[in-house]
């Protein structure tokens, strides 16, 4: 018989589709409260505890400087938890019933400007060979389709459809998205196959992007890639795929894409996901106010 915390396993990942590493976050941070609780309430299992005992683990997080973004992370899944006990009914009461989250600054992602990017641009003008052909397309793809990391990451080598001018990608909780790509890219795109059809031994040939020895592109690889393009044309710290999506969404923004058409390119599952792009395009649309209006003259 499975024990509570192997059922919310497979609940996450069969029922709520839950990628391998957000299931492991989940179980890990309930794996540190067991833990926790063990040790200073002297308590086997966390299926009948009060919220006491949660609030010393919350005092005991703050009190070791965990931020408190980190700390209503680790909320979230214990309160997950709970409701999948209370579902199956191994819990009558829900112990995170009244939780309040903890006041969280939100981190406001400065993107990169359009100068910034045609700077970019000219600097990496006709790549030769195999890598720098790849690396030039992933930068091009990233900003002109706002796509995540592990999308491009996993981005097949079928889903890719050139005469459509578009690219299939498996977003988060395995949904799946169509998303259109610049007649301006699709030469990279053409490039980019010749270069790899030259490889002599693929070994992960599913999969679009690969290393020059055939294999499946890692996280920390593209991270260092976008990181060390963007570090000869901008001053700014953060210089990572996802300022490349945040920009992406900005400009879109900045240049009159509406809200919604925005939310389907990035796949988000709700508009208040989007709306952290538009301070930057509210900055933009004052600057357009200012200077238009006629009592401003």
């Amino acid at each position: 018989m499975k024990t509570n915390k192997e059922a919310f396993r497979d609940y996450l990942q069969l029922e709520k589709k839950y990628s391998v590493h957000t299931v492991n976050a989940y179980l890990n941070d309930i794996a540190f409260f067991e833990a926790f609780n063990k040790t200073n309430f002297e308590q086997e299992g966390i299926e009948k505890v009060n919220y006491n005992q949660i609030r010393s683990w919350i005092v005991s997080l703050v009190n070791a400087e965990i931020s408190n973004a980190s700390v209503n992370r680790k909320m979230a899944s214990l309160k997950s938890f709970y409701k999948f006990l209370l579902k199956i009914k191994q819990i009558e009461v829900n112990p995170m019933q009244k939780h309040r989250a903890l006041k969280s600054s939100r981190v406001i992602q400065i993107p990169f400007s359009e100068k910034e990017m045609n700077d970019l641009m000219d600097v990496v003008v006709d790549p030769v060979g195999f890598e720098e052909v790849r690396d030039r397309l992933i930068v091009d793809l990233f900003y002109t389709t706002g796509m995540r990391r592990a999308e491009l990451i996993s981005l097949m080598v079928h889903n890719v459809d050139l005469s459509s001018n578009a690219v299939k990608v498996l977003g988060k909780r395995n949904k799946e998205r169509i998303i259109p790509v610049l007649p301006v890219v699709i030469e990279q795109f053409n490039l980019y196959l010749k270069e790899r059809s030259y490889l002599d031994n693929i070994v992960d040939v599913g999969y679009f992007f690969i290393s020059k020895k055939g294999l499946k592109l890692s996280e920390s690889f593209v991270y260092r890639l976008i990181n060390s393009y963007f570090s000869k044309v901008s001053e700014k710290v953060k210089k990572s795929p996802h300022v490349l999506r945040h920009t992406f969404a900005t400009h879109l923004l900045n240049n009159g894409a509406d809200l919604n058409s925005v939310k389907e390119l990035l796949g988000h599952s709700s508009l208040a996901s989007t709306q952290v792009y538009t301070h930057n395009s509210l900055a933009e649309l004052k600057k357009v106010y200012t200077n238009a209006h006629p009592r401003n003259k």
